[in-house]
This record gives structure tokens, sequence and C-alpha cells, in this order.
């Protein structure tokens, strides 16, 4: 079926094929059609033009004069935990810091306490609420990790849920294994022992059953030192997964460097980082994913971004949607903290949050742009009178209408 999208004030996000993603000052001309339309075939699309040249459909969508825009790429999530832990966000207004929390047994650990109390199925349940959240808002595709089991068996459960998430969900699902999250409980005192367990015993047990394209560590000050989170990816790259390191968000950890050094598809956060950071990045394909979400809640200081692109680098934009440093996948609040908090233009943050999130999960062939041949997710908006009116808006309800695969999602 020929579905032909018009009417639209502006279509947004266009990009040739080819273009695995946007760096420096490439950002800011992602493509903007003033009036237009996008023809969606067999869940593809088909075609993309101005008025006056619509081609015949078997079906017409009034856009209404609203915008069309990709679906957004959200490369960093951790969405399948139990519960919440609104107890920590009051914790939090009373003075202590994240990794006050952390150190009294509570944050991630807390997590963790509920997941192994949880059943697999109730986890599925729960994490499918979080991914209709998502669509409704207009998330196409999402990372989403492991990583609140800290055992074997409650690892490969996280992992499990993801995949039956992958598989019944329109949302493009890609899994990272993040054993390597913080030290279990019972391994407390014995990190050493905890990573030979991840190595010897986590990694090949995911891989066994396939269930991981990624591996990721926390690399930073009180999780996982340098020389451990390289054995970790080393020993996850032997097993066929790709890096994607958790760097520099409490400070200077020198996960960049070895996130860049070990050829990482992506290093995340990046809230304490410098020329060195930045100099380490430029020309490597590592991306440099930035989580505002996160800097928002904890009250943490913002990745500097504006100079991350000035230096020509390709930054992306994520959610970090988790119970307790992010609880939200509102991608377009993400791409208003961008401009906000972080200095970039609206072009620069739908880029972040689109094409160069899908990079940061090697999708962008497939999706994160409107490009002829590319999956048809797309947004369409209520009628805005610029693409810089959708972050300036920051919490109008825009997102009229999601398509992925070319097929409409249910809104909230």
């Amino acid at each position: 079926m020929r579905l032909l999208i018009d009417n639209a004030a502006l279509v947004a996000g266009i990009a040739p094929a080819g273009v695995p993603r946007l760096c420096g000052a490439q950002m800011e001309r992602f493509g903007v059609m003033e009036r237009g339309w996008v023809l969606v075939e067999s869940g593809r699309i088909a075609g993309v033009g101005e008025p006056g040249r619509e081609p015949r459909a078997d079906r017409v969508l009034d856009a209404g004069g609203g915008a069309v825009l990709p679906a957004f790429c959200d490369s960093h999530t951790h969405i399948v935990y139990a519960g919440s832990r609104e107890g920590e966000f009051m914790d939090k207004i009373r003075g202590l810091s994240y990794e006050q929390i952390a150190a009294r047994g509570g944050g991630i650990l807390n997590s963790v306490d509920l997941l192994r109390r949880t059943s697999e199925e109730e986890l599925y349940r729960q994490a499918m609420e979080r991914v209709g959240e998502m669509t409704a808002f207009g998330t196409g595709c999402a990372e989403i990790k492991s990583g609140y089991g800290l055992s074997t068996r409650d690892e490969v459960k996280m992992l499990r849920v993801i995949a039956r998430i992958a598989e019944s969900s329109p949302m493009k699902v890609r899994a990272t294994f993040l054993g390597a999250h913080a030290v279990a409980r019972e391994y407390r005192g014995r990190q050493e022992e905890y990573v030979e367990l991840v190595c010897r015993e986590m990694i090949p047990a995911v891989a066994a059953e396939g269930l991981a394209d990624f591996v990721d560590v926390f690399c930073d000050r009180g999780f996982f030192t340098v020389e451990q989170t390289r054995r970790i990816v080393e020993t996850g790259a032997r097993y066929g997964m790709r890096a994607k390191i958790h760097a520099n968000e409490l400070d200077f950890s020198g996960g960049v460097q070895l996130g860049v050094a070990c050829g990482a598809l992506s290093v995340d956060h990046l809230e304490r980082s410098g020329e060195a950071e930045i100099a380490a990045l430029a020309g490597s394909q590592t991306v440099p994913t930035l989580l505002p979400g996160a800097s928002f809640f904890l009250g943490m200081p913002y990745a500097p971004a504006r100079e991350m692109i000035d230096a020509g680098l390709g930054v992306a934009l994520a959610s970090d949607y988790n119970p307790g440093s992010s609880p939200s996948g509102n991608m377009r609040m993400v791409m208003s903290l961008g401009c906000i908090a972080m200095r970039m233009t609206a072009r620069e943050a739908l880029a972040a949050a689109t094409l160069n999130g899908a990079c940061a999960m090697d999708l962008s062939d497939e999706y994160g742009s409107i490009t002829p041949g590319k999956v048809a997710n797309l947004v369409i908006t209520k009628p805005v009178p610029s693409l810089d009116y959708i972050p300036y808006a920051y919490s109008s309800p825009l997102v009229r209408r999601v398509l992925l695969r070319g097929v409409e999602q249910p809104g909230l």
C-alpha cells in the first residue's frame, strides 16, 4: 500500500542515503523543506517532495500544517526495571548526592533488590508500559540495557525480557549487556571477583543465548576502573559484543579515551569532559552520547555539547530513561534540554536525537532520517510555525501521530 503524508508545513530531518552521522557544522544542515509531502510504501519511505508533485497513493494522510520528522532514536535507556525509586528522589531534595545514595547501598542496588524479586512476566508488563509511553512521545528505536540483575541468572532474565520487547513491539530495539553497572551486594569488598564473574560466567551465558548486541561498563569513580572496563569490553568483543561505555558522569575517569582506543560504538554521559576528551573523540567513529535528562534530574553539570559540536564532533542525545537518575523517556524534552541547557540549535538537537542516535546503535543505514529506502518511522506534529518551535514549546503536547514501520501507533 502507498500512503501519502501530505500538506506538511515542513518536513525536517531529510538526509541523503549513505550518511551514517552528521558531525560538527553538518548538524546545522540537517535538511528541512518548507511545505512538502512524504510517500510511504510497504513500511518504508518511498519519496519526499514539494507541493504540486505529489504521487498517486492508496491513502492520503493530511498532516494539517504540522511538521513531519524522523521518529526519535533513543540510544541509551534502562527501561527494564521493577517499581520506582521516588524515595531517593526525596533524599536528593534533602541534599544527598547520587554518589552518597550509592555509598549507602542505595541507587542501582535498590533496583537490583526489586528486580531479583520480580518475575520475568511482571518485568515485561512494566517495561511494555514504558515502551508504549516512549512510542507515543515519538520514539521509534531504542537501546535497552540490562544492569539491574548483577547475577548471571538475573542479567539473563532481564535480557530475555528485552528480547521479548524486541519481538512484540513495533519499536526497533537493540540490547546491551550491562552486568558491570555496579558491584553486586554479595560481592562488596571483592570487586575483582565480581569482574571475574562478569567475564568468566555472565558474558558467555549471555552470548550462548544470543541476547546482547553490545557490552557496557560503568567506568567512573566509585564503580569500575579503566583496567577493569578494558578487561570486560575485550571479553565482550571475543563473544561478538561491541563496546558502549558509561563514562565521565562523576569524574574525569579515562573512560572516553578507553572507549576510543577500543573502538567503542559510543561513550555515554560525558558530563565531566574537557579538551582531552574532545581531542580523543575527534576523528574517531565513537559517538559521544549526551544525557541531559540525568543532568536535569540530578542537578549535575551538563555535558559540553556546544564545545563538542564546534570542535567537529557528531554528538547524539538520549534519554537515559531509568528509575534513579532520569525517569522519563520523552525525547522531545531531551531535545529541549539540549537547546536550553547545552546551547544546541533546534536542527542540531534534532540530528542528535534522530540520525546520530541511530548511529550510536549502528542503525543509521535504516533509521534516523527522512531518506528514501529507510524504514518509515515518522512523527507528525500539530501545526507549528517553525522547527525552532518544537524545542521552544517544551511542554506543549505537539505530537499528533506516530508511524512506526509505516503503521500509526496509539497515543497516550
